[in-house]
């Protein structure tokens, strides 16, 4: 489920890009963006390809800020609330040291001194 709705999500991403990448510039800070005819050989003119656009992208913004929240609910849905607490182990328990072998003659060593 979570994997259909991401690519849902990527296809829209990409979708809102080029739909937002097609509208005109309305500024003209950089000279761009002037007047213009009808495209598409006048098909639609230019308000009307100005206003399809806005609408295209309010919708599939909408569609993606609803499969965002969707994709966050999905991810946290299946996590508990813990606390660092819970996580800590305990320590180990103390090992026994081993005490030294005593050697059965206690005037000889129990290791060979090396000559």
């Amino acid at each position: 489920m979570a994997t259909v709705v991401l690519l849902v999500h990527l296809i829209l991403a990409i979708a809102l890009v080029g739909v937002v990448l097609l509208q005109r510039s309305e500024g003209g800070g950089l000279g761009m963006g002037g007047g213009g005819g009808g495209g598409m050989g006048g098909f639609m003119t230019g308000r009307g390809t100005a206003n399809l656009l806005t609408r295209m992208t309010a919708v599939l913004a909408a569609c993606f800020m609803g499969t965002s929240l969707f994709l966050a609910i999905l991810a946290s849905g299946s996590r508990e609330p813990t606390s660092i607490f819970d996580r800590a182990q305990p320590p180990a328990a103390e090992q026994p040291v081993e005490e030294p072998a005593v050697p059965a003659d206690p005037d000889r060593p129990s290791v060979p001194l090396a000559r």
